[in-house]
Order: structure tokens, then sequence, then C-alpha cells
């Protein structure tokens, strides 16, 4: 093996990785039951910080940066003039397994550009996981990227020895591809996913029968939208992903902000901000869709296509929905008591355990972790203090704002000497 230039591929296609975000592993449960590498059965292993604040590392690496294609957002596109490099597969394996032996990762996350055609890619990726399992014994986590318009086939394959399959969807609306991608077929990217999702639904099924059914993708599948890229309304991209879960069973939707990398008159102009906000705010959306009973409908519509910058999703729908409030928190049921803004669900939990022993008052909110600085207009407790105050929203909005903090402050500040 030629070191010098298996170093040299690392830092071009590990470089060419990071603007793919969709490389969570929660939801792995494979185990090392036979004396081999690696274990993906206890806390997952993912490319950010955990629960408990711990960092999991994996190899986050593209197969190649040569690409076929010429999609406007990609900094691999065809016609972009870059350093272009390839591993072979024996050098992916190598690489992965020498790195996991010194403690540097617990895992793989695999991508790739598009060369010769999707399925000669797809051939290449699986391999590189097959090799990993049954030569190497293998047990971490693995995540492949799902190459558009690769065979059913293939994407049964590489299911059996992936813990993760994503296809990222990138462009959030069939207008938005047409404009930056027009070489690819929005049925490029539904196709694998559709596979995907059956064969997990197959593979359940299937285990409920016959225990020794091989795992199927056993963490499921994700995508991952550009935001900012086409001129997307936040309603059109929430929209999109909302159908992707419910259509595709995806286990989780990422947004990426675009980073402008090269000249293109269809995009925003390089030095253009990567809109770090918004990117957060969709994050908070579809945190609300999934875990807080909300419904897209609610939060964006035709009325508000976009999300409010200044305050995150959950405050904006209660400044524009003040007949729901206040909320006793000593007699409101669960749905009610997610809908506050400043209580999350543990701190609902929380409520409803406690307030099965004695009425709540702030004090005992405040033990709980209750964020009262928004929850307090919101709520009704065990007590006489309470904001009463015939506050509007817009004035109830800035007040909240002039008493909050956070890493984007600066970037929704223009309004608060309003309140001084």
């Amino acid at each position: 093996m030629n070191f010098d230039r298996v170093r040299e591929k690392l830092n071009i296609l590990a470089d060419a990785a990071k603007y793919d975000v969709s490389c969570a592993s929660s939801g792995s449960n494979r185990k090392n039951t036979n004396k081999g590498l690696g274990d993906a059965s206890k806390m997952g292993i993912c490319h950010s910080y955990t629960e408990d604040g711990r960092c999991i590392s994996l190899l986050k690496i593209l197969l190649t940066n040569h690409c076929i294609y010429d999609c406007a957002y990609c900094v691999t596109r065809r016609s972009n003039d870059i350093k272009r490099a390839a591993f072979k597969i024996q050098e992916v394996v190598d690489l992965t397994i020498n790195f996991y032996r010194r403690n540097y990762i617990e895992g793989l996350f695999l991508s790739s550009g598009i060369f010769k055609n999707a399925d000669y890619t797809m051939e290449r990726l699986i391999a590189v996981a097959k090799k990993l399992r049954e030569e190497e014994n293998f047990n971490g986590y693995i995540h492949l990227k799902s190459i558009p318009g690769a065979s059913d086939e293939l994407m049964y394959e590489a299911g059996l020895y992936a813990d993760r399959l994503s296809v990222n969807i990138e462009v959030p609306t069939v207008s938005g591809l047409k404009l930056l991608a027009p070489e690819k077929k929005h049925e490029d990217f539904t196709k694998p996913m559709l596979k995907v999702k059956n064969e997990i639904v197959r593979y359940k099924s299937e285990h409920k029968i016959i225990k020794s059914t091989p795992k199927y993708a056993p963490a499921g599948q994700s995508t991952q939208m550009i935001v900012g890229a086409s001129g997307e309304s936040d309603k059109d991209i929430m929209y999109s992903a909302t159908y992707y879960y419910k259509k595709y069973q995806m286990r989780r939707v990422y947004y990426s902000g675009y980073v402008p990398v090269m000249e293109d008159e269809r995009l925003p102009a390089i030095g253009s901000q990567v809109p770090m906000l918004r990117e957060n705010r969709l994050y908070q959306t579809d945190w609300l869709l999934r875990f807080y009973g909300f419904s897209v409908t609610e939060i964006l519509n035709k009325d508000y296509p976009n999300l409010d910058m200044e305050v995150d999703p959950k405050l904006s729908w209660a400044l524009r929905n003040m007949h729901h409030f206040p909320v006793d928190v000593n007699t409101a049921d669960k749905d009610l008591l997610l809908r506050v803004p400043g209580l999350g669900v543990k701190s609902v939990n929380k409520i409803l355990h406690a307030r099965r022993f004695r009425k709540l008052n702030w004090d005992h909110l405040k033990k709980i972790g209750v964020a009262l600085n928004r929850a307090q207009y919101f709520m009704l407790c065990d007590s006489r203090h309470w904001e009463h105050r015939d506050l509007d929203s817009d004035r109830l909005k800035g007040m909240i704002l002039q008493n909050s903090s956070g890493k984007f402050r600066n970037q929704y500040s223009t309004q608060l000497s309003l309140f001084n």
C-alpha cells in the first residue's frame, strides 16, 4: 500500500464528505456475539454529540469524488475544477479496521460520487461493507449512502450489511431539482427509498415468525435536504419532510444550510451567509412534529409560509393562538401541556407524575426544570402570583426576547431596542 497516496486520498475524500450531515446512527442494535471487532449495540455511533455529552466518531468519507452528474449545488459536480480521487475497496476496508483498532473511530459512514452509473457505484459501496462484515468480522456501525437509481437487488443486498441506509433527496421540491440538477429524475431518489422501506417492513414481519431472519437495515433509513439553495419556503421544506416521514417511514430527515462553494447564477453568491438559524428552526419544527403532537399545517401554512427567525416555532405558534392559554398546569392533559412554550417532553412527564401527590406552584415548576421565562406567560399554577398583564402577542414576544439568550441572539436582536 502506498501510504502517502492513501493519505492524500483521505484528505480529499474526507473533506468532500463534510457536506453530508445525515449520519446519525441511533436505532442500530447490532451486537458483537462472535468475538469480532466493534459493537453498535450500546449508545449507537454518530458524527456529533450524544445526549450525555460524549462525542462519538466515525470514519466519514466518499469512495470517490468523481461524478457523472453536474448538480449545481454539489462541490463534486462534474464541471467543478477540483482535485479528484478514488479509493480502492480494500483501501477503505483497511482504513476502517486500522482506525478502529487505534480507537480513532467506532464505525464507518461511506458515501460516493457516481462514476460510470448508479449500479456500478452501489456495487462498490456494498463490497466495502461485505468485506468488513464477512472477512474482517466487523460488528461496528456502518452507514451506506443509497445511490439514486440503484436497482432493487442492490438495495436489498446493501441492507443486509449496513445498519442504516440513506438516499439524500437534496432539493426539497421537484421543480427545484429540475432547476439545479436537470440530469436527475425525482423517481431515481424515491425508488431506493421505497425498496428499503418495503424490505424493513418485510423483515419485521418475518422476524416475528422466524427469529433467525437476517437483519435488514436495523437503524432504518434517513435523508437530507439542502436549505437555501433553490428558493423554497419553509412550508415547502417541511411539507416535503412530512411526506417522506409518512410515505417512506424515514427515521430522520436532516436539514443542511447551503454553503456557497462556486459561482452559479441559480445559487446564492459566494460569500453569502449560510442559513444556520433557519436550519435550526427547521430542526425545531421537525421535533415538534415528531414528539409534540403538532401537525405541519398548524405551524406552516399559506398565511405563515416561513418560520419566525426571532423565536422558536412553538413559541411562535403560541403567540398566534393565545386563545388556548393560560393552561392550568395542575389539570391540563398531556397534549395541551406539550404545547406550552418552555415545557419539554421530560418536564411534562415530571409534571404529570408530581401533580399526583400535590398541587404544583412556581417553585415546584422551577425545580422540575421548566423554562419559566417563557412558560410563566402561558400557565396557571397553585400560586397567586401570575402575569396578569393584558399583553398582546407582539408586546409579549418583545418581553420574552428581551429576557432570553441564545447562540443566534445576535441575528435577531434588531427589534429588542423597542422594548427597553
